[in-house]
């Protein structure tokens, strides 16, 4: 029942993510949007960079969120150049592949976040992909907030439409935007925790499923795969620890004294998703430990077998062997009964040492 209900929230999860790449706007081959905020309400209409800029200083409130999805470095130079970003910031978030972090530049705030997505698979293999990620790029100064998604997924299209759907969390400014980030992120990291217990409670069951003989004694490569998928989900999740507790303790430029509350909600989330992804890693160390003691088992109960059977077999051959020899004057060989009797005791003295091997649970 606990295992159906987290399939029907992953579908629920799944629903509400883009794992496709967005289409191009024509606000710019790389942005996905731009829209302006004022007092936690969406200005209708959307319109270029400049313009927005432009409305959101002249009326001195509010704010202008501009989403971009993999942008290269001509298309953010334009950004950089009008929101007065520095070089090292852009650089970061043009080309990706950073740590998750928090950085002050002038005023503005640069932070990094890794996304996590479950990848769906109908039975787990030795060369499945479990656990995707990508990367989340934020810029946030006074009246911007500029997110830079790379990566197939982490769409922030849900995550904007429950924003505006509050619009006094909007109000708030820029940092609220921030921290919607971050909480959505953490909360996706917990999502693809959960559906990895699935995975490992089934290879668990597989471990320890004596009734299903060898076919249930799991599989190593399998463990390993989930360990190292388990891996790429601690890389994402646990660098995230020192970013929150920065926004959540140190007084940062443009995060009010307001939402830095919400901020240590967020990092008591990611601890849970720590803790999870510490006790999987020692759980999977136990059932691979668990599976080759199996294993060293079942080959310990192999060798008994055929030592017993050798055994079994080295009295024909030896009784075969010495009568083979070319004496002409050998015990039994003028005998009229010899033959049948040398065969009666051969299969008296298998049948005694295979009931023997049977009784000591060797056969």
């Amino acid at each position: 029942m606990i295992r159906r209900l987290r399939r029907a929230v992953r579908r629920v999860y799944r629903s509400t993510v883009d794992l496709s790449h967005p289409a191009r706007s024509p606000l710019g081959s790389a942005v996905v949007n731009c829209v302006v905020y004022e007092d936690g309400i969406r200005q209708p209409g959307d319109c270029p960079a400049e313009e927005a800029v432009r409305r959101v200083r002249k009326s001195g409130r509010g704010f202008v969120w501009i989403g971009l999805h993999e942008p290269d470095e001509a298309e953010f130079k334009g950004l950089a150049d009008l929101f007065g970003l520095h070089p090292l910031a852009v650089e970061d978030a043009v080309h990706a592949h950073q740590r998750p972090k928090v950085e002050s530049y002038d005023g503005a705030l640069f932070a990094v976040f890794k996304t996590c997505r479950y990848v769906e698979h109908e039975v787990l293999t030795a060369t499945s992909e479990v656990v995707d990620t990508g990367e989340l790029m934020v810029f946030t100064g006074r009246d911007f907030v500029i997110t830079i998604r790379h990566g197939r997924h982490g769409s922030l299209g849900p995550l904007r439409e429950r924003l505006e759907a509050a619009p006094e969390r909007l109000a708030m400014g820029t940092s609220s935007v921030l921290h919607a980030i971050a909480d959505q992120v953490v909360d996706d990291c917990l999502a693809v925790a959960d559906a990895v217990q699935d995975d490992i409670d089934r290879v668990e069951s597989e471990v320890f499923n004596e009734s299903a003989g060898r076919a249930g004694r799991g599989d190593a490569g399998r463990i390993y795969q989930l360990k190292r998928e388990l891996l790429e989900l601690k890389r994402a999740v646990a660098p995230l620890d020192r970013p929150l507790d920065t926004l959540a303790n140190r007084t940062l430029p443009g995060v009010t004294a307001d939402v830095r509350p919400y901020f240590r909600d967020v990092a008591d989330h990611l601890a849970r998703v720590t803790d999870q992804i510490a006790a999987f890693d020692n759980l999977l160390d136990s059932i691979l430990q668990a599976h080759l003691a199996q294993v060293t088992v079942a080959q310990n109960e192999d060798m008994r077998k055929i030592t017993a059977w050798a055994a079994i077999i080295a009295v024909p051959t030896m009784v075969c062997g010495i009568y083979g020899m070319n004496f002409e004057h050998m015990p039994g060989l003028g005998w009229t009964y010899g033959y049948p009797a040398v065969l009666a005791l051969m299969a008296t003295a298998c049948y005694v040492l295979h009931r023997s091997f049977r009784r000591n649970g060797w056969l």
